[in-house]
């Protein structure tokens, strides 16, 4: 189950049941001291294979600090858990000032019913997303870590580098001297990452495709990201995700050009890798995501004066 993807660096998979990202990849850097970068969701069966993995490492909890990459559930969502006293819980402060925030997930509602996602559906959301279900205690104390701090680990000096998208605040950490990166979720390899639009007062696409040209200015040989398969080609695997990104931009683009369209009218009609027949039949999970990331592209696209809105009991765009 534990895997040595670089000589000092270890791989804990630890299961997400039911969930299209299988897996979190928690790495443990394991020496004099030891670092866990991530955790899984906060589920009696994920917290028994991150156990289990930490088991099998023989890592000394004494000696241990944690250090949380963004504040997503599957990243989070067992870092109460795991706290013990001194342990340093290393996090980034944008997001955990969004984490804390108790209106969070009915202002994110609220959001998307504006954007013209139905009602009826909305009224299920919270059963079923495991962000809300499984994020466990939001309320704890952290050791706030900025752009270009350091972490010595025995060997390793890991600069931290902020990379805003997937979340505001998300964190990576680069080794230069091994030319590695530990990405979390701003760089994954056979899947994209999901950038969500919470607020027209962001833009997160912006943020990611800027973050995306951060790293590609970094000496890499390899990439741990946070799910799935390890990074072998980095430069390769970033300019297919900014070409991604970019070509989303324009089919949202296209669509407009239909418009007037609400954010989730557009995700209807956008290309989705899912098995269903049409966007109706998608699970109401999926069309959540893929309602978030339309909207984030239709902002981008705003941000950059190139849409009209026009504002009734639901937001619409339109070309300028």
């Amino acid at each position: 189950m534990v895997e040595e993807v670089i000589e000092g660096i270890f791989r804990i998979p630890v299961p997400l049941p039911r969930n299209p990202l299988k897996a979190t990849n928690c790495y443990v850097i394991k020496g004099d001291s030891n670092l866990i970068i991530d955790t899984g969701f906060d589920r009696d069966d994920c917290w028994e294979a991150l156990q289990a993995g930490l088991v099998e490492l023989e890592l000394d909890m004494e000696r241990t600090d944690l250090f949380l990459t963004h504040l997503h559930a599957d990243h989070v969502g067992l870092s109460r858990r795991l706290n013990r006293d001194g342990m340093l819980v290393f996090f980034n402060e944008p997001d955990a000032t969004w984490f804390r925030k108790d209106e969070i997930w009915p202002n994110m509602i609220k959001f998307l019913e504006l954007n013209g996602f139905p009602k009826g559906e909305l009224s299920q959301v919270l059963d079923k997303h495991p962000g809300y279900k499984y994020t466990g205690d939001r309320h704890q104390d952290f050791t706030f870590v900025y752009d270009g701090d350091e972490i010595e680990l025995g060997k390793f000096t890991f600069k931290v580098v902020h990379t805003p998208g997937h979340t505001a605040g998300h964190m990576c950490l680069y080794d230069q001297e091994r030319k590695l990166l530990i990405a979390g979720d701003h760089i994954l390899g056979d899947i994209t990452p999901n950038i969500w639009l919470y607020s027209f007062e962001s833009d997160p696409l912006g943020d990611y495709l800027f973050s995306l040209e951060k790293v590609a200015g970094l000496e890499l040989d390899v990439i741990l990201p946070g799910h799935r398969t390890i990074i072998t080609e980095p430069q390769k695997r970033l300019k297919e995700l900014k070409d991604f990104y970019l070509e989303r931009i324009d089919e949202v683009w296209r669509i407009l050009k239909e418009g007037p369209l609400t954010g989730y009218e557009v995700a209807s009609r956008m290309r989705w890798d899912i098995r269903a027949d049409n966007f109706d039949a998608f699970p109401t999970m999926q069309k959540w995501f893929a309602t978030g990331e339309a909207l984030a592209n239709i902002n981008y696209l705003a941000e950059r004066d190139e849409l009209e809105i026009e504002v009734g009991d639901v937001v619409k765009f339109l070309p300028a």
